[in-house]
């Protein structure tokens, strides 16, 4: 039987080329974003080469396997996570905190995590928030992917350009092959004209590195209440809104828990945090990756597996990112992401009556502003909720 081209053969959607496509982009676009980032934190920590590979390592292996079985028991595009803002906050913060220390951060973390999950009040905040000012929100943190698409094209136009018309022709033919047509013209255009650094490309399996946490009360508190903050609040708060702004059901409670627990295991091992992804996951949520909407989950299933191999590779996977123009990477996200952009517009101005509120939350989610450490998509969400009840009482009144 021949290969299949998005879902239209249903014996096989586990193998449709786009949900490949669509969880390989997704793990791409989340390792170049941030795998700096998570390197620099563990050498903030005072982590060695090996151990920095072993916090890679739990990484890749704990976000892989939570990924495959959350999709699996829910049927659901369930994306998980390392907290880019939380490694961004680390890098700053564990310098002069012992390597033991701040596993113990972690692990304390990942605790708190597990309570709110298991409480159940997280799940209770989310029900607050009407699905216009989710799809907002989203649309606000994604817009930026969009005009990076145009960024890149002041600097690479005829590579930029040669994705754009690419993604066009085939959507308009084959919209299941938009997105990995994109990715095969992209390489094999930076091939071609030699501007892929394939030379420098190293395989370095990665091995996990065990440290025994200990809990300092000082540390705890001020660099790990502001992880889990941070976390809770600019991670797993649009991680829900993103399942909700495309209409996928799935529980928050035992959601955030495992990511809780999953923490926890791989604590030791220099897991430090992990969460709903919210970027990375809508892409694996547009009709492009798959017209049947319950079939979409097996794309975030092919993310879990890159992952884990992405994983077991540890800091090889940094120099293979090194390898793409970051031009190829910045297109190809905006591209992947342009249907998720529009929809999640569409949906955020449904409600006629109710247009200032998911307007503001958009233009707050999209300015990038931080206050307190948290980003501006939850304070997007929360201008929108305070303008959506002051009209909503307006009306009654």
């Amino acid at each position: 039987m021949t290969a299949i081209a998005g879902c239209d053969n249903q014996k096989k959607h586990y193998f449709s080329i786009s949900c490949i496509t669509a969880g390989f982009v997704a793990v791409l676009v989340g390792y170049s974003s941030s795998a700096i980032i998570v390197y620099q934190a563990a050498m903030a920590a005072g982590a060695s080469a090996a151990e920095a590979s072993s916090w890679l390592w739990a990484l890749g292996i704990g976000m892989g396997l939570s990924s495959i079985g959350l999709s699996l028991y829910y049927k659901v595009p369930i994306l998980t996570a390392w907290s880019t803002p939380g490694a961004a906050l680390l890098v700053t913060s564990l310098s002069g905190i012992p390597l033991s220390d701040a596993i113990g951060i972690f692990v304390i973390c990942a605790l708190l995590v597990v309570l709110c999950g298991m409480t159940g009040v997280f799940a209770k905040l989310m029900r607050l928030i009407p699905l216009p000012l989710a799809s907002a929100m989203l649309a606000g943190v994604l817009v930026s992917f969009g005009l990076n698409i145009f960024v890149a094209f002041d600097s690479s136009p005829w590579l930029v350009a040669s994705m754009l018309i690419s993604y066009f022709i085939v959507k308009a033919i084959k919209p299941g092959l938009a997105v990995p047509a994109v990715l095969l013209v992209a390489i094999g255009y930076c091939a071609w004209f030699g501007e892929m650094a394939m030379s420098q490309l190293q395989l370095n399996m990665a091995a996990p590195v065990w440290t025994t946490a200990t809990f300092n009360v000082q540390s705890i508190i001020g660099v790990g209440l502001p992880l889990f903050l941070i976390t809770m609040a600019s991670q797993n708060m649009p991680g829900i809104a993103v399942l909700k702004g495309h209409q996928f059901d799935a529980p928050a409670s035992p959601l955030i828990t495992t990511t809780g627990i999953t923490g926890l295991l791989l604590a030791p091992f220099g897991g430090f945090m992990f969460n709903l992804s919210a970027i990375t996951a809508a892409i694996c949520m547009s009709k492009d990756v798959c017209a049947d909407k319950s079939q979409r989950y097996w794309a975030t299933v092919w993310g879990g597996v890159f992952y884990i191999i992405t994983g077991l590779l540890g800091a090889t996977v940094v120099s293979l990112i090194g390898a793409f123009p970051m031009e190829l990477v910045t297109a190809l996200a905006g591209i992947a992401l342009l249907g998720v952009i529009a929809s999640s517009l569409s949906s955020a101005l449904s409600e006629k009556d109710q247009l200032e509120a998911p307007v503001m939350t958009f233009l707050m989610a999209a300015s990038g502003l931080t206050f307190f450490g948290i980003s501006s998509a939850f304070w997007g969400l929360c201008v929108g909720l305070l303008v959506y009840r002051v009209n909503a009482r307006r009306k009654l009144g």
